[in-house]
């Protein structure tokens, strides 16, 4: 019998007498949560998963959520009261001297709070570490719902054309994308939609705005959708009317560059490596010092996850890691290029789990 998340994660929690992964409200709500407890629904404030050094867990929740947290992996304990609350913690923490929390998404008022409510002494540590390693090896679950997210992203980025015409705005067009995701099935954004014209697409975290779209322009277009809570992202740019010879150019250099990065994409290889012969594609044309952010990242329950495909990341991907692949080139006041897909990493080699024409495409 394979073994559950929580057993796997204090498998990679040396030294950790229990975790806790907390739900404080919004907006310290921690993607963990779900992913420990294999729960779906429910929003979950005030609620806890607390994994013990054997891998068995207690899910503290308040009564509105009772009936979810019975849907999900662990013992299900459900208070009516701060003493419920703190006679649960006691017991969850009985003899541990160093307790893991998430403090990249526990709030300081929830850690302080539990240690407060159960008047123990323990070391708060940070849990971060074994956690990222725990979940960036997705199970065939994981794999079906990133992929089912990726079938939905891909068929709105080969619509794309068909939402394009001149005169449209970012914002219109990001609106109908968001909505399109939802029509197939999507259950809310991954991040929010990036849609940037013209000399806005140099920006590669740009906010959709007024701008409408003219001829000879860029059309960068940089989204995903959740399903089952996983997220999918891709980045898909093209053209309305012919683009100048320098954006063509950078197009075409970007697209080789992905390929060259995609392709030492496999078990055992080291991150950085996707990363450094996609740069050397584009550090050997005129565009040079245009790629001004890393190659990729993990991919999850959050879109970005801590898998550093980066050129100094000293990080070796596994199989069922699920990675971007996303180089790009930005010229100020001119425009940007960016083409990105959501990839699975396997034994010998990956898949692209996003599908959308990667050819130039001019409208």
């Amino acid at each position: 019998m394979s073994m559950s998340r929580a057993e796997r994660l204090m498998q990679n929690a040396e030294g950790f007498d229990a975790i806790v992964i907390a739900n404080d409200g919004e907006p310290f709500l921690d993607s963990t949560f779900w992913y420990i407890t294999e729960q779906n629904s429910g929003c979950f404030e005030g609620c806890y998963a607390v994994v013990k050094k054997d891998g068995s867990m207690d899910v503290i929740v308040n009564i509105l959520e009772e009936e979810t947290a019975r849907t999900g992996k662990g013992d299900i304990k459900v208070y009516r009261s701060r003493d419920d609350l703190k006679s649960f913690f006691t017991d969850a923490l009985k003899g541990c001297s160093k307790v893991g929390f998430n403090v990249h998404s526990a709030s300081y008022a929830s850690v302080m709070g539990i240690k407060k409510l159960t008047e123990m002494e323990f070391e708060i540590a940070d849990a971060s570490d074994p956690l990222a390693r725990t979940y960036a090896i997705k199970d065939e679950r994981e794999i079906a719902a990133t992929r089912k997210a990726c079938e939905i992203s891909s068929t709105v980025a080969k619509e794309l054309p068909g939402y394009l015409s001149e005169g449209v705005s970012e914002k219109e067009v990001a609106a109908r994308m968001d909505a399109r995701m939802r029509e197939l099935g999507g259950t809310g954004n991954a991040f929010d939609t990036i849609a940037a014209f013209g000399p806005n697409s140099s920006q590669p975290h740009y906010m959709p705005g007024d701008y409408r779209l003219r001829q000879h322009d860029a059309a960068l277009f940089d989204f995903g959708t959740k399903y089952d809570r996983y997220c999918s992202d891709m980045t898909r740019t093209v053209f309305l009317g012919e683009p100048s010879d320098i954006m063509r150019r950078a197009y075409e250099v970007v697209l080789e560059a992905q390929d060259a990065g995609i392709a030492t994409y496999r078990a055992g290889a080291k991150a950085c490596e996707a990363d450094l012969a996609a740069r050397a594609v584009i550090d050997a044309t005129e565009f040079k010092g245009k790629f001004i952010h890393s190659f990729g990242h993990g991919i999850g329950q959050d879109v970005h996850q801590p898998i550093h495909v980066s050129p100094k990341s000293e990080q070796i991907l596994e199989a069922g890691n699920i990675v971007s692949a996303e180089p790009g080139i930005y010229i100020p006041g001119v425009g940007g290029i960016r083409i990105e897909d959501t990839i699975l990493i396997k034994e010998d080699g990956c898949e692209r789990l996003t599908s959308f024409p990667h050819e130039l495409t001019i409208i």
